[in-house]
C-alpha cells in the first residue's frame, strides 16, 4: 500500500479528484486544498508559491512520508518545488498534464512559449491583477469539454479566484529535484494545456515516464477509472 497525495491545478479544490478515489481504495489516498482553495479560507493576497510548498510539506507530515505526489495542470510548479525542497518525502513525482518546469522556470513564462494559448479566452483577470478567475461560459469548453454534463454541472460553480504570484515565481531546481523519480500523464486532447506544448516539456524524458491519454485537460473527470489504474499501477511500483 503506498501514500498517495493529489493536488489540484488552478482554481480548482480537492473536490476534482472525487470520481478517481475510487480506483485507489487500496492506498492510503488523500485530496488537498491548497492556500485559498476549496474549503480552505487563506486571502488571495496572502498567497505565494512558498505556501504552497510549505502547504503541501504539511500535508506530508502528517500522512507520512514518502508519498507518490500527484499534480494536475499548474500543480506542477508546486510539485517540483517540493520535491526539490524534500526529496526524502517524495517516492515519485506524477504529473497530470502539469506544467514540468526547469530550473528558472515560471508558469506564465511557460505559458507564453506556446504558440497557442487557448486557455486565456476562460480567464477574467481581477481589477488589481492580483488574481484570476475562470468565465463560467467558457471554462466548461476549455477545462471539460469531453467530460459528462453532470459533472461539468458540478464543476463549475466551484471554480475560486487563483493568485498570479506563485504563478509569476521562478523555481529553484537541482540536484534534489533530479533524483525524485517521475511520470508524466499527457493528455493528447487538451484544450487548456496544448499537448504539442506537454510534448516539449517531457522532450528529454525517458518514454517508459510518460504515459499518453486522449483525453482533455481534466482526465479525473473525462476517465477517472483510466486515471485511477494508472495511478494505482504508479503507486505499486514506488512502494
Amino acid at each position: 500500500m503506498a501514500r498517495i497525495l493529489l493536488v489540484h491545478g488552478s482554481c480548482h479544490g480537492a473536490w476534482c479528484w472525487r470520481e478517481v478515489l475510487p480506483y485507489l481504495a487500496g492506498h492510503e489516498v488523500s485530496a488537498m486544498d491548497l492556500p485559498g482553495h476549496g474549503a480552505d479560507q487563506t486571502p488571495v493576497g496572502a498567497i505565494t508559491l512558498d505556501l504552497y510548498v510549505n502547504a503541501v510539506l504539511a500535508k506530508i507530515e502528517h500522512l507520512g512520508a514518502p508519498v507518490v505526489l500527484v499534480g494536475h495542470s499548474a500543480a506542477g510548479i508546486t510539485l517540483a518545488s517540493v520535491a526539490e525542497r524534500a526529496p526524502d518525502k517524495v517516492a515519485r513525482l506524477v504529473y497530470v498534464c502539469a506544467y514540468a518546469p526547469e530550473d528558472g522556470d515560471d508558469l506564465v513564462s511557460m505559458r507564453k512559449r506556446a504558440e497557442r494559448q487557448p486557455i486565456l479566452s476562460a480567464v477574467r483577470m481581477a481589477e488589481d491583477r492580483m488574481s484570476y478567475t475562470a468565465d463560467p461560459a467558457r471554462a466548461g469548453s476549455v477545462f471539460y469539454h469531453d467530460c459528462p454534463e453532470y459533472l461539468i454541472v458540478y464543476a463549475l460553480p466551484r471554480l475560486c479566484a487563483e493568485s498570479v504570484l506563485p504563478q509569476r515565481t521562478r523555481v529553484s531546481l537541482g540536484e534534489n529535484h533530479a533524483e525524485v523519480p517521475r511520470s508524466y500523464i499527457l493528455c493528447q486532447d487538451d484544450h487548456t494545456i496544448p499537448p504539442e506544448e506537454q510534448e516539449k516539456m517531457v522532450r528529454d524524458w525517458a518514454e517508459s515516464d510518460i504515459i499518453r491519454l486522449d483525453c482533455g485537460h481534466s482526465p479525473f473527470f473525462a476517465c477517472p477509472e483510466t486515471l485511477g489504474r494508472i495511478l494505482d499501477t504508479l503507486a505499486e511500483g514506488s512502494t
